[in-house]
């Protein structure tokens, strides 16, 4: 397993404004029922698709935006139904997070794209994955359980944590606890955005079971991140991924949290371009 690390303080990363599109288009885009808000940088580098976490939304990818654009990449963001700017759409007929996703791309002009979840999005990039293939480039999941259509998993997983840590304050469920101590400024960064980012709560199902045989059968190039102090995915749990494929490639940012891709962008966005620099076709 690759570890990596940001040089010097890993905690001392610039501030970005995750509202300020400057250079990106900015749309509301109808899928399947559903107004999904998104940014789009544009340009014709292959796209990269990011997939935001339960507790985040489109609005999270400051420290990734401006980086992968400049790497030469054509950068998508979208909050997924209910999160920030995105309706939530009809209660009878919430859609499929995948299908939400191929609807966007197909509005977006955007036929293949290397996509990359964090977290909860992780479960909607390995549907996306399983269920339409022929689109996805490469795919990353970053510090996400994936698989939680697998019940004797999910059992497994749901033993590592006490019953009582779903009940913490989420900045304590999501970032790790030196992040915590060392960028208190940067804890109040992110949950002044989190209050903004899920007015609604909307359950969506999967197109395809995401089962760890179902994850098995991928062929694209994977890569997974895990985080030493994530508690929802710990390293073991994505190493048990990492597993199951034939070309994955598992790598571990060194003392961050569930919300590696915050805690540690220089570190988390160095894995993720070097993944895709190796795995393009630029």
């Amino acid at each position: 397993m690759k570890s990596v690390a940001a040089a010097n303080d890993p905690y001392d990363v610039p501030e970005a404004d995750y509202l300020d599109l400057t250079g990106a288009i900015e749309r509301t885009v109808t899928v399947d029922g559903g107004d999904l808000w998104c940014w789009d940088t544009g340009g014709p580098g292959e796209p990269v698709v990011l997939l935001h976490a339960v507790m985040g939304s489109g609005a999270f990818w400051g420290y990734q935006r401006r980086v992968f654009e400049q790497a030469g990449y054509r950068v998508v963001g979208y909050s997924r139904r209910g999160h920030f700017r995105s309706a939530p759409g009809p209660r009878e007929d919430p859609g499929t997070a995948a299908g939400d996703l191929a609807g966007l791309m197909d509005a977006l002009e955007i036929d293949t794209a290397h996509i990359v979840g964090t977290a909860a999005g992780g479960f909607a990039a390995a549907d996306f994955a399983i269920s339409f293939r022929r689109r996805v480039r490469t795919l990353t999941v970053s510090t996400s359980l994936t698989t939680v259509g697998d019940a004797d998993y999910m059992r497994a997983t749901e033993a590592m944590r006490a019953p009582e840590f779903e009940n913490l304050p989420p900045q304590f469920r999501e970032l790790g606890p030196s992040y915590r101590s060392a960028n208190p400024r940067g804890v109040d960064r992110w949950l002044e955005l989190l209050a903004a980012s899920r007015p609604h709560t909307v359950s969506q199902s999967f197109v395809s079971p995401l089962t760890l045989d179902a994850f098995s059968g991928l062929t694209m190039p994977v890569l997974l991140i895990a985080a030493d102090a994530d508690l929802y995915a710990p390293p073991p749990v994505m190493k048990r991924l990492a597993d199951r494929l034939a070309q994955a490639e598992l790598a571990l940012v060194a003392g961050a949290g569930h919300s590696a891709y915050w805690e540690q962008p220089q570190a988390w966005n160095a894995l993720v371009l070097d993944f895709l620099s190796r795995h393009g076709t630029r």
